[in-house]
């Protein structure tokens, strides 16, 4: 039976049930442990990631029989689809299957962060009362800015038109005219208009060549003053250095990050971020509960097996 290579985590009930029959190598692990997975990924015949397992370079030139890679998540910029593609390496993200997740996260977010109270805990157990200074904002009324309207865009749109928001979108690869706007009471805008009015920006791109460093320090100073950042899409789309500054200065109200340009965070990619206010730091798990998390292992498991030649 099929090789089948998995180098981080994953629904256990579906690595097991899913692929059930073949020889598993299952260990969250083995993405921090290079030697030993390019070894085993030398012979396997599929290899199944998350966003921090690098296919490219080495690994994937001793692939010998990699039929087909499963990704567990939608993003494809850590693995060399190019390559892939030249030798008939099937690539499959398990899409749509985490699109409810991020949508609930970027929501949150943005209202935390239009609040600003729900981080008073330590302040309250020392016997403060700091009610004046903790009055924030509602999201009611806002004017709520989806950068890419992509299928997580518009589940987010779907839940913020909901609260109460104005719906704004930029989004290049849709014509003015797409219907998909209507269907989600969006508003096509150009970028710089865009980032004038919205009071909540959230990014919803891939990272290219195009967007990588996209929101830098002359594109947050085009933000609406007080704005709130939210980013669960790639890190090397938004400069730290620049968005820590902005959130210092009090030109932005607010960001919260769930992806960076180097992740973990270790050491000067960390430290930008100490004592920067309104700041919300999560490691890349806006697209993981435990509901998504069995959703994307399943459609993986389905995806990789259909590669493999089963159904």
């Amino acid at each position: 039976m099929a090789s089948i290579i998995i180098s981080e985590f994953m629904d256990e009930a579906a690595v097991r049930d899913g692929f059930k029959g073949h020889e598993v190598v299952y260990d969250p692990d083995l993405v921090d442990d290079p030697a030993r997975l390019a070894g085993l990924v030398a012979q396997a015949q599929a290899l199944v990631v998350r966003n921090r397992t690098q296919v490219r370079g080495a690994l994937l030139a001793g692939a010998h029989a990699l039929k087909v890679i499963g990704r567990l998540g939608v993003g494809l910029d850590n693995i060399d689809v190019a390559a892939c593609k030249a030798r008939a390496i099937a690539v499959c993200p398990a899409t749509g299957a985490n699109d409810v997740a991020v949508a609930e996260y970027v929501l949150t977010c943005a209202m935390m962060l239009l609040r600003g109270a729900y981080q008073s805990t330590p302040t309250m157990t020392e016997g403060a009362w700091p009610r004046e200074a903790l009055i924030g904002r509602e999201i009611s009324g806002k004017t709520f800015g989806l950068i890419g309207f992509g299928a997580i865009a518009r589940e987010t749109a779907r839940r913020a038109a909901i609260l109460g928001v104005r719906l704004v979108a930029f989004d290049p690869f849709l014509q003015p005219d797409d219907p998909v706007w209507n269907a989600y009471d969006v508003t096509p805008q150009p970028f710089d208009d865009l980032l004038a009015q919205a009071d909540l920006v959230s990014l919803h791109v891939p990272l290219t060549d195009q967007t990588r460093g996209l929101f830098n320090a002359s594109v947050l100073t085009k933000m609406k003053h007080g704005a709130v950042l939210i980013n669960a899409a790639r890190g090397g789309i938004v400069n730290a250095e620049a968005l820590a500054a902005a959130l210092l200065t009090g030109h932005l109200g607010g960001a919260a990050l769930d992806v960076f340009a180097k992740e973990p965070l270790r050491g000067d990619d960390g430290m930008v971020f100490r004592d920067v206010p309104n700041l919300i730091l999560t490691p890349h798990i806006a697209g993981v509960t435990d509901e998504s998390n069995v959703r994307v292992s399943w459609v993986t498991v389905k995806n990789v097996l259909a590669h493999l030649g089963e159904r």
